[in-house]
């Protein structure tokens, strides 16, 4: 226990430290311009999520979304959501043991928002539910508002800059790596196939916390 405490006291000392030791805060820099183009956002993202390997479908209600899967996923196999709009689909629940969740064959989660230039999509682990979510399923889908699009990084980080949020994550296409024989390989290290779903004008999804 004394050499515990020690480790504390240690660990404590150098935090201190560090905190008194930070340098002046500074002015943040204008990075207006980066902003980039406003206009063909959506389409730009589809154009770009498609070239890193994902599908994205511009739709008009939930009703398109659930037609497209069923299209393209096998009801047969495990398809949750935490997105409570698309009914009939088994809604993840917040207490769930997150061990339970390893056969899922596609996660449909809602998306604070859309970035066009990478096509990254963001989530707060208020909207995974379960953090392991989007990670651990075979495919993911992701709905997002068209109006939530923005153009760059930038401008993402202008959005999230002063939101609260505890684990949260940018994700852009399915799990890709080419460090095996310099050979693209999907599915590596988590979704195999990813899929966005953008909402179109006022039958979007309700708008997210995160603006």
């Amino acid at each position: 226990m004394r050499q515990n405490d020690g480790i504390m006291n240690t660990r404590e000392k150098i935090l201190e430290a560090v905190l008194k030791n930070q340098p002046p805060s500074t002015t943040l820099p204008d990075i207006s311009m980066f902003k980039g183009a406003s206009i063909d956002l959506v389409q730009k993202y589809i154009d770009i999520f498609k070239t890193i390997g994902g599908s994205a479908f511009l739709v008009d209600d939930t009703a398109a979304i659930k037609s497209l899967i069923a299209e393209n996923f096998d009801a047969a196999k495990r398809i949750v959501t935490t997105f409570t709009e698309l009914d009939g689909i088994g809604v993840i629940n917040p207490a769930e043991d997150p061990h339970q969740l390893e056969n899922i064959d596609l996660a449909i989660l809602k998306g604070h928002f859309g970035v066009a230039e990478n096509a990254a999509v963001w989530l707060t682990e208020d909207l995974m539910t379960q953090r392991v979510l989007p990670f651990i399923c075979q495919y993911l889908a992701v709905v997002i508002n068209e109006d939530d699009i923005v153009g760059t990084m930038h401008q993402a980080y202008e959005k999230i800059g002063s939101a609260s949020y505890n684990f949260a994550t940018f994700i852009a296409g399915p799990s890709k790596t080419a460090d095996i024989e310099q050979s693209l390989v999907l599915g590596a290290h988590g979704p195999k196939g990813m899929t966005v779903f953008i909402m179109r004008g006022d039958s979007r999804s309700p708008k997210s916390e995160i603006q």
